[in-house]
């Protein structure tokens, strides 16, 4: 039912931010089939399918598991791109093509292909061959040193910038970016998703502030970055938090009226030498209260008011159960699919796969006869 129904997708198993994006395409309805690597399926032993595993992140797919260090294993893996529309990889630059299946290659079996190539650092440039993470990228970026209070050191998101949104998502962007290209031109092309090229342009906004005087570089002293107290989370007598975004005048008065200071003579909203003031004045009336007292006070108004909920408390808010902002798939609560379509809505078909679950299945589907499977089995190249 997904815009993605009638696209395959080859997803060359990795970690992090190329199977998000091969989430992503499979919530919208794309056929991924994730390769996995053949040892694997020795070390974990025969899977059940009726106890999948718990990363999410592979669910929706099927897993064939495939010895793509052998002749044999890149062959078939050629084999199957030549019916693909897209294939996702996440080596470092120039593994791919050691093994046999880089995009020139690829590209000359199937000439309408589009190749993701998700990396840390980018295909070329003096890191492109270096190990790192999340951090690193979104620090290169410019990203982490504006990130964190001012009296503390940049503070990393987890690695929701680098890898998630500046990586994952870029690249399932880009994914569908060339397929609508294709299919006008007839013909593929590469894609380079690098996670500090993403994380770079996730803050074009803040730039924008910077050239137009807005913004200061040191971190924690702005509008958008806990300096304001009209834009920061609070935490209230249970120990709780709820978070206050009250940046347009009316939603700051709303506030100022609901915590009981209207009547207060206060500096102006956006005297930035009282904020700090203006911060502790809001701290002590939101400790005044529990965070569910707060909610009955300000939810259904314009203050900008959220309870800051746990990934346990999410699933639970009213709000998010009325939208299905979260499901439940083989016994385990998960984030549902994004965006919403109103005529051909994604969904999780299916919990992840254990590595190699579907390889005789898969295969079959993709046009590979029962005897080559057989004798690939015999040889180790497929388990």
């Amino acid at each position: 039912m997904g815009p993605l129904t009638g696209t395959r997708i080859i997803e060359i198993a990795g970690i992090g931010p190329g199977p998000f994006a091969a989430m992503m395409l499979a919530d919208m309805g794309a056929e991924v089939l994730r390769i996995d690597r053949a040892d694997r399926v020795a070390k974990l032993g025969t899977p059940d399918p009726d106890n999948p595993p718990a990363d999410l992140l592979n669910r929706g797919r099927r897993s064939v598991a495939l010895n793509l260090k052998s002749p044999d294993g890149v062959a078939l893996l050629l084999d199957l791109v030549e019916q693909a529309d897209a294939l996702v990889e996440g080596f470092r630059p120039g593994v791919a093509e050691r093994l046999g299946f880089g995009p020139d290659v690829c590209l000359e079996r199937n000439s309408r292909l589009v190749f993701g190539r998700m990396t840390g650092w980018g295909q070329d440039g003096p890191y492109a061959d270096m190990a790192g993470h999340d951090i690193n990228y979104i620090a290169l970026a410019g990203v982490l040193d504006h990130l964190g209070r001012a009296d503390g050191p940049p503070t990393p998101p987890i690695n929701l910038v680098g890898d998630f949104g500046g990586g994952g998502m870029l690249m399932a962007f880009g994914i569908v970016c060339g397929l609508l290209e294709a299919s006008r031109s007839g013909e593929g092309q590469v894609v380079d998703a690098a996670m500090v090229d993403g994380s770079a342009l996730l803050m074009t906004m803040m730039h924008s502030f910077v050239a137009m005087g807005m913004w200061e570089l040191e971190r924690g002293t702005n509008m958008l970055d806990t300096g304001a107290h009209f834009y920061d989370t609070y935490e209230t007598s249970d120990g709780r938090y709820v978070s206050i975004g009250s940046i347009e005048p009316q939603f700051y008065a709303e506030l100022l009226r609901l915590c009981g200071l209207e009547g207060e003579e206060l500096p102006h909203q956006h005297d930035r030498a009282a904020w700090g003031a203006l911060k502790q004045r809001l701290a002590d009336v939101f400790r005044s209260k529990t965070r569910d007292e707060w909610c009955e006070i300000m939810e259904g108004t314009d203050v900008c008011f959220a309870p800051v909920l746990s990934m346990a408390e999410a699933p639970m808010h009213p709000h998010n159960r009325e939208r299905g902002t979260f499901v439940e798939v083989a016994g385990i609560t998960q984030p549902a699919p994004a965006p919403r379509f109103s005529r051909t809505p994604g969904a999780v078909v299916s919990p992840p796969p254990h590595a190699g679950q579907h390889t005789d299945e898969a295969l079959t589907e993709w046009g590979v006869a029962a005897e080559r499977i057989s004798g690939l089995r015999a040889a180790g190249t497929v388990a």
